[in-house]
């Protein structure tokens, strides 16, 4: 496994080691001790988490899911895509952190076989950038909807450059984001 800091030192790009030939691939996509392995450095992330939720999706393009968070039962998320590929979102909502209200955007894609940490206390989402995609996600704590917020996903003080052909297809909790500037945010 190959650790790849961000701009947002919190969030980490995780690519796994994958072994493949003329019969296809394999690759592990998670073992808990090389997970948490000794600290930040090409073979672990230090992190010490428990994943009690495992979810998966499949989305059509130009849906855009999120930006979802939990205010409390907060979710700490190790997110890929197994078939297609999506424009992935990570926003700092973290008013303590000297990072907050920046985002890292990147590409997941079942080709990349990349993996995104995202810890408690970011927004996430993501846009399917392929004719479908499927999303997984294992989280460390379970669904809440009652604790569910989401944050608008063109909110111009965020100011994702999503990768829009046309409007993206949300559904209606995603439609009524609220603006960073509004929303109820981590400490």
């Amino acid at each position: 496994m190959k650790v790849i800091p961000t701009a947002i030192p919190d969030l980490l790009i995780i690519e796994p080691k994958v072994f493949g030939d003329d019969r296809g691939f394999f690759y592990e996509s998670y073992n808990q001790k090389t997970f948490e392995h000794v600290t930040l450095s090409p073979c672990g992330t230090g992190l010490d988490v428990q994943f009690v939720q495992d979810n998966h999706s499949l989305s059509v393009k130009n849906v855009l899911r999120g930006l979802h968070y939990q205010i409390q039962q907060p979710q700490g998320k190790l997110v890929r895509v197994i078939q297609g590929a999506v424009f992935d979102v990570a926003v700092d909502i973290r008013r303590s952190s000297p990072t907050f209200g920046q985002h890292v955007a990147l590409e997941l894609s079942a080709e990349n076989k990349r993996m995104l940490w995202v810890p408690t206390g970011f927004a996430h989402g993501f846009m399917v950038i392929s004719e479908t995609a499927e999303f997984l996600y294992k989280t460390t704590n379970y669904y809440a909807p009652e604790f569910e917020r989401c944050l608008a996903w063109n909110d111009p003080d965020i100011a994702i450059q999503w990768p829009l052909n046309g409007e993206p297809m949300l559904s209606a909790k995603d439609r009524d984001g609220q603006r960073l500037a509004q929303a109820e945010l981590f400490a």
